[in-house]
């Protein structure tokens, strides 16, 4: 008995430390995107896309720990402390590990608005994304809520298969971000007579700096998204490897060595794999990335060209709505037995999920951004754009001559 004991309590202790080394490594992620966005805007919008990505953390961590991990898996921690440690407090890491992923909404979203949005506002619309609009899809997806996923098997043979989030996480970050982007509009000066003006990136070493923390970040991203260490597999790590590479290469080649489309290839390839990296084979992983680092460059280019509102900074739309979406379809191709998969996906329920996704997501954020928009408005006055979101909000600029 002794024995049973002290197994089942180190495997507590395993499955408590695995989990909180993801979260961990979910966490650093956020430091890519903070400088991804750095190195992406203009220099006088350095400051703000620091502090945002920091700010929108916190209120994110807030709101998720009273509000969206209820709605999403119905627990939370109002309990006393000696309660909240039973199996090491498992169960609190846990919550640490998706509070992460959740905070990748807003994360992404900044992204897209850069440089033309007021700070407490867009907070605020933060907060009720990350409270309300994410957990709500994550439920459906990840905690069977609703009986979205028993009707999907029931129907076609399997639930929506979306491991680490291409869907839940990246497509859903993706359309409210296109939802916001719209609201506000595009930046002053960006288009003349109909064309558009490029604005270059501010520090190519920071955007960078920046994709590599979130490539190294996303292996926690994946594998860890097993939860225990009994569920760790080699296969979602090569299979990540395999799509990052992709998504480089085929980036590289489709975006004519341009530095921004081949430092968001890697991370193209990585939300798109998000889904099926525990099916696939790594052949499969490999096209999947390869496709998504094409469908990013084209679809970033044919956003900034074609359509005049759709001004996203980072190309978040394109990278993480389009490309997750893809992934959640990806999955139901690639994952299939006949491909070298493990099977047990439907394509159908595949895209049908994708479908609710972005439904949610769309109109989640037209709902949050819009009220936010009729009360207190979401952009700054042109005299403040002009001057940079660092001086007008933050009243600092990024460097200093003197």
């Amino acid at each position: 008995m002794d024995i049973t004991s002290a197994v089942h309590t180190l495997t507590e202790s395993a499955n408590t430390l695995f989990i909180l080394i993801g979260a961990i490594m979910v966490l650093a992620m956020h430091a890519g995107f903070a400088f991804l966005e750095v190195g992406t805007v203009r220099h006088k919008n350095q400051v703000n896309a620091l502090v945002k990505i920091m700010t929108d953390f916190g209120i994110s961590a807030v709101a998720y720990f009273f509000v969206g991990y209820y709605i999403a898996y119905g627990s939370h921690f109002m309990a006393g402390a000696s309660e909240l440690t039973a199996a090491n407090g498992y169960d609190l890491v846990k919550f640490f590990f998706l509070m992460t992923f959740a905070a990748a909404i807003p994360a992404i979203v900044s992204g897209g608005i850069a440089e033309r949005a007021k700070f407490y506002p867009m907070l605020i619309a933060s907060g009720l994304i990350v409270a309300f609009v994410y957990p709500f899809f994550e439920g459906m997806i990840w905690n069977g809520n609703y009986g979205f996923q028993s009707w999907l098997e029931s129907q076609f043979g399997a639930a929506f298969h979306d491991f680490a989030g291409s869907v839940v996480v990246h497509a859903v970050g993706g359309w409210i971000a296109l939802a916001a982007v719209l609201l506000l509009g595009a930046r002053n000066g960006r288009y003349r007579n109909g064309r558009v003006v490029a604005f270059a990136p501010s520090n190519i070493p920071f955007l960078a700096l920046g994709a590599w923390i979130l490539t190294v970040g996303w292996f926690g991203f994946n594998v860890m998204s097993a939860q225990t260490l009994d569920g760790i597999s080699g296969l979602v790590a090569v299979n990540s490897l395999m799509a990052m590479v992709g998504g480089v290469l085929v980036a590289m080649l489709v975006g004519r060595k341009d530095p921004g489309f081949i430092h968001n290839g890697p991370l193209a390839g990585l939300v798109a794999v998000c889904a099926g990296s525990d099916l696939m084979h790594p052949v499969g992983a490999l096209i999947t990335g390869g496709i998504a680092g094409a469908i990013f460059v084209y679809m970033f280019e044919w956003a900034q060209d074609r359509i005049e509102r759709l001004d996203d900074v980072l190309g978040v739309w394109p990278l993480h709505g389009v490309c997750g979406v893809w992934g959640a379809i990806a999955a139901g191709i690639f994952g299939q037995e006949a491909l070298g998969g493990l099977g047990g996906v439907s394509l159908m329920s595949q895209i049908i999920g994708a479908i609710a996704g972005v439904v949610v997501a769309f109109a989640g954020g037209l709902i949050v951004y819009g009220i936010v928009s009729a009360i207190s408005g979401l952009r700054l006055t042109d005299e403040e754009e002009f001057n940079g979101a660092d001086v007008s909000i933050h009243r600092i600029g990024a460097t200093s001559m003197e």
